[in-house]
């Protein structure tokens, strides 16, 4: 019978940690180096031919060998279907296990350093709208523009999956939200998490479609409309069920922490190695969250889309037939996201079928759906890196004084090698994905070869979402048609 057997697993695990000591035996060992080593190198090979590529399309490199855009992608395609024949030779249901189950627990911050994270996100919040209002208009000179889209979009959301997830103790909107009386009214539970996939598709569609990174006076007026109805809505229904079910900033920044290597506990501070904690029976517990990490997944991979030429002369030939810019735009997004979305509902459909069982694909469907908050994650990273690195100093020049600072801010600029490494970000994301699969795969079927087999269509899927990501990453950057800046 097809139950999962995760706690019977972890719990054997943790009691014979000296027979799993005997269990590695030099020959698995060397297969474990193997799916690792391997990976890598195949990881480094594909980073620097994509590298090559993009140095060709940019003109930043001329002499140099372009490689064909169908060579890199079906390169990086196939590292991540070689990484899952690789990790299908790790068969110790134990040693997956204890793997996963591996931490260590060091002592919390005070809860007075806690209270001063708190006033600092308060305060930064105040900055952003003062400033957003009465700073200067060039963005790259403006706090409330660089704090958003460098310091808090850029690197804090990144910190979340490389570090730890710490907005439940800076989260700006909730501290405030704490200090009012809450009305307490009952959450309708029909609505699940579906308020947050809108919530995030619109943020991110007004994000896309408006000069919300160039016109300073308008995001701080969003951001102002944003605490509002945030604070609001807290009010009403609670500060803890608010945060946990329909912000979506909260929601995408809690999944993209279970990334981390570190998390908060009631013992203290957690330190699982990365990526562990996605393989947990009750991380996604319904098809809402289901479509919500889909959705994370996608909205970074349509930004990113958006920028790039093929993009720009297909929206042109569009409009040029008489379709409407903003139809365009919100057709591909809304599509876009139903693809992904079918995908990936597809991929577990296949999980079902292959794998033999009489788990429903929804019940695949959100234990499955955890491993692509690491593709997520890596592409995230990929796609804003450079931005971060590129205004750091007019960042920090901004930081200095935020009312008037330096006419010319300096920008960092980046050597052409830089490229690569956004590429093995995103492979990198992949590559745990691929063994966050294989390892929740182990943990539901009691069968290996139901467990191998329940995987084609999930790696199938993420061999399709890597392509799609190394080629807009791959691809120069080129302003979107259409839109207001």
């Amino acid at each position: 019978m097809d139950h999962p057997r995760s706690l019977v697993v972890v719990a054997s695990a943790l009691r014979r940690r000296r027979l799993i000591s005997r269990r590695l035996h030099p020959r698995r060992l060397l297969v474990v180096s193997a799916v690792v080593a391997l990976s890598l190198f195949a990881l480094g090979a594909m980073a620097g031919l994509a590298a090559a590529h993009g140095g060709a399309v940019r003109g930043a490199a001329r002499g140099s060998v372009s490689v064909p855009t169908w060579l890199f992608l079906l390169t990086g395609g196939g590292v991540v279907g070689a990484s899952f024949l690789l990790a299908s030779f790790v068969t110790d249901r134990a040693f997956v296990a204890a793997v996963h189950a591996w931490h260590r627990v060091f002592s919390a911050p005070a809860a007075t350093l806690r209270r001063l994270v708190q006033v600092v996100g308060v305060v930064v919040l105040l900055a952003v709208v003062v400033v957003g209002f009465v700073g200067p208009d060039t963005p790259t000179r403006n706090l409330a523009i660089l704090v958003v889209w460098v310091g808090w979009w850029g690197g804090y959301v990144a910190s979340a999956y490389l570090v730890g997830n710490t907005w439940l103790t800076v989260n700006p909107f909730r501290t405030v939200a704490s200090l009012l009386p809450s009305l307490d009214r009952p959450y309708p539970e029909r609505l699940g998490a579906w308020p947050s996939v809108a919530g995030l598709l619109a943020l991110v569609w007004l994000e896309i479609t408006s000069p919300l990174a160039e016109d300073p006076p308008l995001l701080a007026t969003v951001v102002v409309a944003y605490t509002v109805v945030t604070v609001a809505g807290a009010v009403v229904f609670g500060t803890d069920r608010w945060f946990s079910t329909v912000d979506p900033v909260s929601r995408a920044l809690r999944y993209y922490g279970r990334v981390a290597p570190l998390e908060r506990t009631d013992a203290g501070i957690r330190f699982r190695l990365p990526g562990a904690a996605l393989s947990e029976t009750r991380l996604v517990t319904g098809r809402d969250e289901v479509a919500f990490v889909v959705a994370v997944l996608f909205v970074t991979t349509y930004d990113g889309l958006v920028a790039t030429a093929p993009w720009a002369t297909f929206a042109r030939a569009v409009v040029g037939v008489g379709v409407p810019p903003l139809a365009v735009y919100l057709g591909a997004y809304l599509g876009g996201f139903g693809l992904f979305y079918l995908a990936f509902r597809a991929a577990t459909t296949a999980a079902r079928r292959f794998g033999d069982t009489y788990l429903s694909p929804l019940e695949l469907a959100r234990r499955f759906a955890p491993s692509l908050l690491a593709i997520a994650a890596g592409y995230h990273l990929a796609h804003n890196l450079g931005t971060i690195l590129t205004l750091a100093p007019a960042f920090l020049a901004a930081l200095a004084a935020p009312l008037s600072p330096p006419a010319n801010p300096t920008v960092l600029v980046l050597p052409p090698w830089f490229g690569g490494l956004d590429l093995a970000f995103v492979l990198l994301g992949h590559l745990v994905a691929v063994w966050v699969a294989h390892a929740t795969a182990y943990d539901l079927f009691p069968s290996r070869l139901q467990a191998v087999r329940s995987q084609y269509g999930v790696t199938l899927a993420m061999i399709a979402y890597t392509m799609v990501s190394l080629w807009v990453v791959a691809e120069p950057f080129v302003t979107p048609p259409f839109l207001s800046t």
